[in-house]
C-alpha cells in the first residue's frame, strides 16, 4: 500500500509522544531538565557524526576534509532566504494556533516543543529517501525504521518538553506525505550525490537543534531548511 510508510512513521510519533507525556509526569523538574540535556548532548553527536562522515575521508591513513565551501555557501544563501521568508515564524505561528486549539494555551513551552521536536524528526535524508521508495515501490521498510527511531525521540523529548512534541506528527504527515505523492517525479533528482549533499546538511541542521537543546534556543533551526533544498540543487550542477 503506498503512502503505508508515512502512516507508520506518523503513528510512531504519536505514540512516543504519548507515551512520554505520561511518563514524563512521574519525573521531577530536574529530572526533565537533566533528560533534555541528555537529549541534547544525543542529538549533538548524532549531528555530528553525519556531518563528519560527509566532510571526511580517509586516503591512506591520512584523513582529509572536503565540502567546506559547500556548507557555508548552502547555509549562508540558505540561511538568508529562510529569514526573509521566515519559516521560524511560520512554524511559531502554527504551533500558537495548535496550542489553543488543542485546549493547551497555558503550555509556556509548547511551541517551542513543538517546533524542536518537528526540526529533529523532519530533517534528514531517511524522510526523503523512504518516502520516494513508498511511494514508487510500495517498500515502506525505510519509513519503518525511521517510526522506531522518531518513536524513542519523541518520547525522550516530550518528556523533558512537553506535549508539544506530540503535534511534530503533523508536519512530518504533510512532508513525506507530499513526497510520497510527488515521487515519480523527486526520484531523478535525488541522485547519490545529492542524497550525499542532502545528509551532510541535515546533519549540521540536527546538530543546530542539539545546541538549542543544551544551551536553550540560540539558532532559529527551521530559517536555515532551504539550505538544504540549496545541497540537493548544488549536487545537480555540472562541474
Amino acid at each position: 500500500m503506498i503512502g503505508l510508510g508515512t502512516v507508520i512513521n506518523t503513528a510512531g510519533i504519536i505514540l512516543g509522544g504519548l507515551g512520554g507525556h505520561f511518563f514524563g509526569k512521574l519525573l521531577k523538574e530536574r529530572h526533565q531538565a537533566s533528560l533534555c540535556a541528555a537529549c541534547g548532548v544525543s542529538t549533538l553527536f548524532i549531528g555530528i557524526a553525519g556531518a563528519m562522515e560527509g566532510m571526511l575521508t580517509v586516503n591512506g591513513g591520512v584523513i582529509t576534509s572536503a565540502q567546506g565551501m559547500l556548507v557555508t555557501v548552502c547555509l549562508a544563501l540558505g540561511t538568508l532566504i529562510g529569514e526573509i521568508i521566515d519559516i521560524e515564524g511560520l512554524f511559531e505561528r502554527f504551533g500558537e494556533w495548535l496550542k489553543v486549539r488543542t485546549g493547551n494555551a497555558k503550555d509556556k513551552e509548547f511551541v517551542n516543543a513543538f517546533v524542536t521536536a518537528s526540526m529533529t524528526v523532519c530533517i534528514g535524508a531517511m524522510a526523503i529517501v523512504g518516502a520516494i521508495q513508498d511511494g514508487i515501490l510500495g517498500d515502506w521498510s525505510i519509513l519503518a525504521t525511521k517510526a522506531i527511531l522518531d518513536f524513542t525521540i519523541v518520547m525522550v523529548m516530550t518528556c523533558s518538553l512537553g506535549k508539544g512534541c506530540v503535534f511534530s506528527a503533523i508536519p512530518v504527515l504533510v512532508f513525506e506525505g507530499l513526497i510520497t505523492v510527488s515521487a515519480s517525479l523527486l526520484k531523478p533528482v535525488m541522485t547519490d550525490l545529492a542524497m550525499d549533499y542532502l545528509s551532510l546538511i541535515g546533519s549540521i541542521l540536527i546538530f543546530c537543534v542539539g545546541l538549542n537543546l543544551v544551551w536553550g534556543k540560540k539558532v532559529r533551526v527551521a530559517n536555515m531548511l532551504p539550505a538544504v533544498v540549496l545541497a540537493v540543487i548544488a549536487a545537480l550542477i555540472p562541474v
